[in-house]
């Protein structure tokens, strides 16, 4: 019998877990978390312009409460709707809220450890956590909620990785990005690698903190995020998943949207997407993640319109242009970098010289490329392995890891984004 859980990772998928297990009738709960908890990368900003990318109406913690964070913001006087999209920093303040009120009606059962985990060794039936600081905490189950990792370096960026006008994860500066802004004058140039949601918060809080340069952001497509329709969308009604293959799902997609609109036909696929990815093969996820990941991402994941209608006159005033291209090598240059890229579609190089370059391709999924000491002891000793498609950790369907031999563990789980392989 499980009776103490030990969550490594506070961020939005540890805190919400630890949450509802507060909730109900369950087991003791430790919670381990380095930096602040409820917020992890998404909900740590502190930055007021960056904003969730769903509708408060979509975003309560409880499903079987649907208007609870409406409810929570209209008690708390913050002023906000269920049609708004609220500050990102103001969710991270409701999830520690909801824990805190959790706590408080379960005394005794949480346990915050402010540390890293290093290790988790077998113990007799159970396991042991060991701690940055030292100590240890012994536990029945384990539960990885890593959150997103940091952004890979690509190879053509390597040659400049180690210089300092470099940033190699814009997350890790994130509070100082303004001092960097402020540091720079019109005649800079940036470049972005990336042209997702990590490059449009880099953009904006760039902008809010007074930069006036250029900013370049390449990305192999060139694709920007989609906006939300501004008044709501059409209700979605779909009511069975669309067929496989791909072809044909896409198909129906396509004339749904002409009925209904492209964001009402992609919103009524989310009741259904995990069954169509767990009930795909090998050969269709390798295609969809080569071929139709990038749009899917755009038009799934979107932007607040606010913030939408920041990168549009960013855009149209010049100071942010968004490429389709490669890199194809870098290098110092003086006090600059010197990057030499090649737009898609054709065989022709452009040079650029750039005062700083900002790694915004978004969160690694290679588990097995990351210098992360609890991930790395795990893979070494073979406790967990990498999904098929290098998303993050292999799980099974109830979330339990998976081992370097494809044996479930019976009381190590994940959740969170590093389960994007399986869900």
């Amino acid at each position: 019998m499980i009776k103490h859980v030990t969550i490594i990772g506070g961020g939005f998928s540890g805190t919400l877990l630890a949450i509802n297990l507060l909730r109900h009738d369950g087991p003791r709960v430790t919670l381990i978390e380095r930096a602040a908890l409820g917020r992890g990368i998404a909900y740590g900003t502190r930055q007021t312009e960056h904003l969730l990318n769903v509708r408060t109406a979509n975003m309560s913690a409880f499903p079987d409460q649907p208007d609870h964070l409406v409810r929570w913001l209209s008690s708390h006087d913050h002023g906000f709707d269920a049609a708004d999209f609220i500050p990102r920093g103001l969710y991270g303040g409701y999830l520690r809220d909801l824990l805190d009120t959790a706590a408080a009606s379960s005394p005794r059962r949480l346990d915050l450890v402010a540390a890293d985990a290093l290790a988790v060794e077998e113990r007799g039936d159970g396991h042991r956590v060991r701690l940055s600081d030292g100590h240890h905490v012994d536990t029945d189950a384990v539960v990885l909620a890593l959150g997103n990792l940091p952004p890979h370096v690509p190879a053509t960026l390597q040659p400049v990785a180690g210089h300092p006008a470099f940033i190699r994860n814009p997350w890790s500066i994130q509070p100082t990005l303004g001092d960097l802004a402020h540091g720079l004058s019109e005649a800079d140039t940036l470049l972005l690698i990336g042209s997702g949601l990590t490059m449009v918060d880099v953009a904006v809080q760039l902008d809010s903190a007074g930069f006036k340069g250029r900013m370049i952001a390449i990305s192999r497509r060139g694709l920007l995020p989609h906006r939300h329709a501004s008044g709501g969308a059409h209700p979605a009604r779909r009511r069975e998943r669309p067929a496989p293959p791909l072809s044909r799902m896409l198909r129906a997609v396509r004339d749904r949207a002409s009925d209904i609109g492209w964001r009402s036909a992609v919103d009524e696929l989310r009741p259904f997407t995990q069954a169509i990815w767990q009930s795909a093969d090998d050969a269709t996820r390798a295609r969809f993640l080569r071929h139709l990941r990038p749009w899917w991402d755009v038009h799934r994941h979107r932007l607040a319109p606010r913030v939408a209608d920041r990168i549009a006159c960013l855009i149209e005033a010049g100071r942010l242009e968004v490429r389709a291209g490669k890199i194809c090598r870098t290098k110092v240059a003086d006090k600059k970098l010197n990057v030499v890229w090649r737009a898609r579609g054709t065989a022709t190089t452009t040079t650029l010289d750039v005062s700083r370059i900002i790694n915004c391709v978004g969160p690694q999924g290679d588990v097995t490329q990351v210098d992360e000491p609890l991930l790395g002891d795990m893979i070494a000793n073979g406790t967990i392995r990498p999904d098929a498609e290098r998303l993050g950790i292999d799980v099974d369907a109830t979330a339990r890891v998976r081992s370097f031999d494809g044996q479930a563990n019976e009381s190590i789980f994940a959740v969170g984004p590093m389960t994007r392989g399986a869900f």
